[in-house]
């Protein structure tokens, strides 16, 4: 490898190590505050109430595309690719007057719909949480525009802190507040005026951060003219994926809603769980796009290429001990994050889980589409994914329920990510199925699978988290003794030992002897 090649992947993953650590962070803080928000809620409302409240969440998510108009992505890829100071002023200005506009229009629209969208489903409920949502649905439109104008500039803050701490911190301390005073206690309407309250806050924080650092990041000057129709013809194909890639998520959700209202809650904390186990992909993906399209504008596939392999191989860490503890006790798990009224939900679990991991072996294959400019096939990808999500919800949950939308859910994620990553493969030479990549993981998984499997556990909810502890290591110390270091895997180290401020020599001799035996 170059020098300047070898220098310029350091750099990149020293960038995305640094923010996905943070990320990371800040993840395992959401899960926390949202796990004691959903006890609080669960707790105080009930099932019915619980489960509509979880619809119209939906529902304000899936808006949520639309309000964007495809612009984050295309904002966090077009700052670093840009090449002037003008241009990049161009986009930060596009972003927020468009985007602003577009979060104001599709908040009123889901007001003004509310009452419909609650008679058609015969449920006041959701009717009421629809009065609340757009509230919500604007300012977290906005907040996520001035989220992705930071990410361009390899800026994970307004994310970590605003985003995934302060915003379902401040819902936690707003509920609170409902509990601890007169009449003391958390009604529906509690809930919803709490989450709409902490948007409105974060978006009023987030909007303070960016008035006192983005000068500090883009000096005031001229801007590029042209720079508004660069974005939004870029953006147009994102804002098709930001929809579908909506539906592909949650439209199962919706139609759980309209056969089986009372199962979307339970359907709810499956995919939680789920989700939990696409977070270090989430997170490395997000620094991933700004340091990648960098070095596309450098003309360096060849570092795209090593960084996305080490990226995808070492997000394991995460997914696979996650995805042994979910699919192998998933009663365990649900009982011990949601308590023992959820725990029904065992197949579902298990089949989002299969779902949610299957996409973090395939990497940030979506991302790296945005990066490399195949917008359209990417937006093609999205909506073969988002019609199989629908076709597949609407013949299966009549009669399966949220067995069906589970399934509708992962047949679609899973054909979503990987129909992204086929194109990398056949136009860019961009995979992550290296040996390096294949040995450790079969090493570890398949005696991983067949101790949980085939062993009569009955493990408690406490002692889960060192089983995943236990995996991981398993992970690392089989990555050494199959000899699977690269040269990857030798610049992340050097890319830590900079985050670290010190060398890890002990770290490196295993590397070394590693390297040396598969010489």
């Amino acid at each position: 490898m170059a020098v300047d090649s070898g220098a310029k992947v350091r750099e990149g993953l020293s960038t995305i190590t640094h923010g996905t650590l943070f990320l990371l962070i800040a993840t395992l803080c959401l899960v926390g505050l949202n796990f004691v928000s959903r006890v609080l809620v669960t707790r105080s409302i009930s099932p019915s109430d619980y489960s509509a409240f979880s619809f119209g969440l939906t529902l304000a998510t899936i808006l949520s595309a639309f309000g964007t108009l495809g612009l984050p992505n295309a904002v966090a890829r077009g700052i670093p690719y840009a090449s002037t100071d003008d241009e990049r002023r161009g986009i930060v200005r596009a972003t927020l007057f468009i985007g602003g506009g577009a979060a104001v229009a599709t908040s009123v629209l889901l007001f003004v719909f509310a009452p419909e969208i609650g008679t058609a489903l015969a449920s006041p409920p959701i009717t009421l949480g629809l009065e609340y949502f757009p509230i919500a649905l604007g300012t977290s439109i906005i907040s996520t525009l001035i989220v992705s104008i930071f990410q361009g500039f390899e800026d994970v803050t307004p994310n970590a802190v605003f985003t995934q701490i302060i915003n379902p911190g401040l819902y936690v301390g707003f509920l609170l507040v409902a509990v601890l005073v007169p009449p003391m206690g958390i009604s529906y309407t509690d809930a919803l005026l709490a989450y709409a309250l902490a948007n409105v806050a974060t978006l009023a924080l987030v909007s303070v951060y960016t008035w006192r650092r983005l000068p500090r990041r883009l000096p005031t000057g001229p801007r590029a003219v042209d720079a508004t129709g660069r974005l939004l013809r870029f953006a147009a194909p994102l804002f098709v994926v930001g929809v579908m890639t909506s539906v592909t998520g949650y439209g199962d959700t919706l139609i759980l809603g309209i056969y089986h209202e009372t199962e979307i809650g339970a359907y709810s904390n499956a995919l939680t769980l789920a989700r939990l186990i696409q977070i270090g992909i989430s997170a490395s993906s997000f620094i991933f796009l700004p340091v990648a399209s960098k070095f596309l504008r450098q003309n360096d596939a060849g570092s795209i290429r090593i960084t996305y392999a080490t990226v995808t191989k070492w997000m394991i860490l995460i997914s696979l001990p996650l995805f042994a503890l979910f699919f192998f006790l998933p009663g365990a798990s649900l009982g011990f994050v949601f308590g023992p009224s959820y725990t029904t939900v065992v197949l579902p679990l298990q089949i989002v889980v299969v779902g949610a991991f299957v996409t973090t072996l395939l990497g940030p294959s979506t991302t790296a589409q945005v990066v490399y400019g195949q917008t359209r096939l990417l937006a093609y990808n999205a909506i073969v994914a988002g019609a199989t999500d629908i076709a597949l919800s609407f013949v299966l949950i009549p009669s399966l329920g949220y067995v069906g939308a589970a399934i509708a859910w992962s047949t679609a994620n899973v054909a979503f990510f990987g129909l992204s990553l086929g194109e990398l493969f056949l136009l860019s030479d961009l995979h992550p199925f290296r040996r390096h990549f294949l040995v450790p993981l079969l090493a570890t998984a398949v005696p991983v699978g067949l101790f949980f499997g085939l062993a009569p556990l009955r493990i408690s909810g406490f002692v889960l988290i060192p089983a995943g502890l236990l995996v991981a290591i398993a992970f690392i110390g089989l990555v050494l003794a199959t000899r699977s270091i690269d040269d990857g895997d030798r610049l992340l180290l050097e890319a830590i030992e900079r985050i670290v401020g010190r060398p890890l020599p002990w770290l490196r001799r295993l590397g070394r002897l590693a390297r040396r035996r598969s010489e």
